[in-house]
């Protein structure tokens, strides 16, 4: 699949996977650590970003918490529909940019906000826009936190490929992620392994 394929593909997507199919889930055990992270990390009235939100659980949980500056990008339209039926107090308190993070993020201002994170969202980003992950470094001031699967569950990122298919459908590209991040100038605080992702948090030196 080719960049825009891979973009398309999320951009349409319905059924599972989908905003839909993760509001009926909610928050669940990432939204927590994500919050308990940005609780005691994160300064003060931190101005927060999601790349990849869908339908706005995990910004939900952290609205809960007490955080208000909240912003989110999802390519997938409906991701927005879906968040005004099942977090509307979300969408009046929260930024929300309609769109692939390809395209949003470079018109963002320097250190535009305090913290971002991301929920397994970094790892459909087809290799040849790699070059995204430089954003990350200019637009955040202090905090990195990525939830992205890296071979906790079964036939994920095992082996040598560097690429593998979910239910055949759409493609999960296999990084280093602390590598991917060093490189940029983050320095890792926590690895943290679950069933699924690896939830790691870095910061800006």
């Amino acid at each position: 699949m080719d960049p825009e394929d891979v973009r398309q593909d999320w951009a349409d997507r319905s059924g599972r996977f989908s905003p839909s199919y993760y509001a009926e889930i909610g928050p669940n055990d990432v939204s927590e650590t994500i919050g308990r992270v940005l609780d005691h990390y994160a300064i003060e009235d931190a101005s927060i970003l999601e790349v990849g939100c869908g339908c706005g659980r995990h910004l939900e949980h952290l609205r809960r918490q007490g955080f208000e500056n909240l912003t989110g990008i999802d390519i997938n339209p409906d991701a927005f529909e879906v968040m005004s039926d099942h977090y509307p107090e979300l969408v009046e308190t929260g930024t929300f940019l309609d769109g692939a993070l390809e395209d949003h993020l470079p018109e963002m201002p320097d250190g535009a906000f305090d913290a971002i994170y991301t929920v397994e969202t970094l790892q459909h980003v087809h290799p040849d826009d790699a070059w995204v992950f430089d954003e990350f470094q200019r637009l955040t001031t202090d905090l990195l936190v990525t939830a992205e699967n890296e071979g906790n569950g079964p036939n994920r990122g095992r082996g040598e490929t560097d690429v593998s298919y979910v239910d055949d459908e759409f493609p999960l590209y296999h990084r280093d992620w602390k590598q991917v991040f060093s490189e940029r100038g983050f320095a890792q605080l926590i690895r943290e392994p679950t069933d699924r992702d690896t939830i790691r948090v870095f910061r800006v030196p």
